[in-house]
């Protein structure tokens, strides 16, 4: 937050505030209520880029139950422990069954446009290649929600306007490359499979039709790894390591990583730094796999240290130095 307080999101629901004494005991309230079954739950915030102003807080969450729900973006304005003003801006089409892959990862792109990240429900991955509907999609409003003139479908017949990319299974990790615009992101694979890519509007980054992963029965999903008009990933790894949080380091207390992507690891229980030089991937190295746990988050702090949340019922922040 702009006075140094972290904001920290509870997949049950709540959010809580750490500052400079520790964990506030008290919960933010105003909070609506999430769908949090399976995959669903409170699964992403962001600060308005003039949150210091406008106090808005932006959520993707979850919303119905196991026979309709969706993926859902609301913002309110965040006046000490209280969320007031809360009004969705975004709802996931068209609802559906099952409680996976809901995506609901939130960024605000250096034009000041919101990027929402969804997921293909798992049951729907076939309709991820569709543009007429959000399943496998990355979308791009404004800031009230609102539809951006220069979105790259806006005006194709048949197109959901609000559209940024297709052909994505299940994103969970968004960040911007520092010094540049380049938007990167990753998403679980099936059994195997799990990517990292490069953003560009309109583009299709190939789910289901091509995959490096198999089905978790270990049926083909696709024979191709690679097809004309679709993306390839810049980084795949085989067997998963169900990729959860990213951020590229930013600051001066490791200066040797400055640059690199980091990225949490949900099943292979580690944080993942990726070595990047110019923009190019040289190496990669494991951290953090004695402590066994699940990473989830991964975070830049206004210290120059990284931030990470561990996925337990009892979770942690912890930062590393």
């Amino acid at each position: 937050m702009p006075g140094g307080e972290l904001i920290i999101s509870e997949r049950n629901g709540g959010i809580r505030i750490w500052g400079p004494r520790g964990l506030d005991p008290l919960p933010v309230t105003g909070v609506p209520a999430a769908y949090a079954e399976v995959d669903g739950g409170l699964l992403g915030l962001a600060l308005h880029p003039r949150s210091a102003d406008t106090r808005w807080l932006y959520l993707c969450l979850s919303i119905g139950d196991k026979r309709a729900n969706a993926t859902r973006v609301v913002r309110g304005r965040l006046i000490g422990h209280e969320l007031r003003e809360v009004i969705p801006i975004f709802t996931a089409h068209p609802l559906k069954a099952g409680a996976s892959h809901f995506g609901c990862r939130l960024l605000f792109a250096p034009d000041g446009k919101l990027l929402v990240t969804l997921g293909d429900g798992y049951d729907y991955r076939d309709r991820a290649q569709s543009l007429d509907n959000h399943f496998g999609k990355i979308v791009r409003l404004n800031d009230d929600g609102s539809i951006p003139r220069d979105n790259p479908f806006v005006g194709s017949p048949g197109v959901l306007p609000d559209v940024y990319t297709y052909g994505h299974r299940n994103v969970q990790g968004i960040a911007v490359r520092p010094g540049t615009t380049e938007i990167w992101i990753h998403e679980h694979g099936p059994k195997g499979g799990d990517e990292v890519n490069v953003l560009k509007p309109g583009a299709n980054y190939g789910w289901p039709a091509i995959t490096f992963g198999v089905d978790y029965s270990g049926a083909t999903i696709s024979e191709r790894t690679e097809a004309p008009g679709m993306e390839r990933p810049i980084l795949y790894w085989v067997p998963s390591i169900a990729p959860s949080g990213m951020d590229f380091y930013q600051g001066n207390r490791i200066p040797q990583w400055r640059g690199d992507l980091f990225v949490g690891a949900l099943a292979a229980r580690e944080l993942r730094r990726i070595d990047l030089e110019g923009g190019r991937i040289v190496g990669q190295e494991s951290l953090l796999a004695e402590r066994k746990e699940r990473i989830r988050e991964v975070r830049n702090g206004p210290d120059g240290f990284l931030y990470l949340l561990t996925d337990a019922a009892d979770g942690k922040l912890l930062r590393l130095e």
